[in-house]
């Protein structure tokens, strides 16, 4: 026979731990509070240890506390996922809206391996061009560039850094000279032709790359303009000219020599991609599925 603590103690436990809160336990279970810290005394009676640090103002674990808590997480999210498949709910849909050049370049190329490794969850992607409200009506989870909004979640997947690139033929026309240092490719700007992106109110992305290096752009230079960066991406890629495209946009097609990155100084816009849920519904199992499996793929070089 397993050896096992009172399990109705340890799901009032990883309730309060997961909210952090008593009274908002005791709601979510629909029993009383008074019922809770009874649930919790029981279980610390149990294992000998105190779980919870009750002297200060807001709820906090202790270390043995916070180790029980992290493995209760695991186990609870798994039971519920079999649970969900058993039922036959297990075919579960998220919702997430995200800026069409980070779904194309960096999450589309990626999503196999997540259907692969959960078959039972559909992601429906809804593409954004501007940040939307961040709100259950909209989507279930948002990779935008918002970071700030009460309730919700937020996680870095990248910080954008944009960096020259140029189509191997274009560059062998331009210039003809493959180690040009970076000094020599400054130089040899004004008679390049510019891939342009007016982002609106951020201004021309080349015209920031001139400030932020100090460069001298008194000099006219042939530019195409787009209003999106994929579209000078494709340009670049067609021998057109040089683009600034944000390096994780560009990975593939410089891997697969498509383009080349030129040896100019980068700059980092301050822009960050940010996958964004709200606090209370990121331990539901899907989602903590898909967040789980989006921190693997951004610390992997995203």
């Amino acid at each position: 026979m397993r050896k096992l603590p009172p399990l109705r103690s340890l799901q009032v436990f990883e309730s309060a731990a997961r909210l952090q809160h008593f009274s908002r336990a005791a709601e979510e279970l629909c029993i009383s509070q008074s019922a809770v810290s009874h649930q919790i005394k029981q279980l610390e009676s149990y294992y000998g240890e105190q779980l919870f640090l009750r002297s200060t103002r807001q709820l906090q674990l202790t270390d043995k506390g916070a180790q029980l808590s992290l493995q209760l997480e695991s186990t609870f999210n798994a039971l519920e996922e079999v649970s969900l498949q058993i039922t036959g709910d297990g075919n579960q849909q998220l919702r997430l809206a995200v800026y069409s050049s980070f779904a194309i370049k960096w999450l589309i190329p990626r999503l196999s391996e997540f259907r692969q490794q959960h078959p039972h969850i559909q992601i429906r992607l809804d593409m954004i061009t501007s940040d939307p409200q961040l709100s259950d009506n909209v989507a279930d989870m948002f990779i935008t560039g918002q970071s700030n909004q009460n309730g919700y979640m937020h996680l870095t997947l990248h910080k954008e850094r944009l960096i020259a690139v140029a189509s191997p033929d274009y560059l062998q026309q331009w210039l003809n000279k493959p180690n040009a240092s970076p000094q020599e490719l400054i130089a040899a700007l004004p008679s390049a032709t510019l891939l342009t992106v007016d982002e609106g109110e951020l201004g021309i992305d080349w015209q920031r790359w001139h400030t932020v290096n100090k460069a001298d752009d008194s000099d006219k230079k042939q530019q195409h303009i787009f209003s999106h960066v994929l579209m000078a991406i494709e340009a670049a890629i067609a021998h057109q000219g040089i683009a600034l495209a944000s390096d994780f946009m560009v990975k593939g097609d410089i891997a697969a020599g498509r383009l080349v990155a030129l040896d100019l100084p980068d700059i980092l816009t301050g822009f960050n991609f940010n996958f964004s849920c709200k606090q209370r519904r990121q331990h539901e199992p899907a989602l903590a599925s898909f967040i789980q499996w989006l921190k693997r793929q951004s610390h992997s070089g995203g």
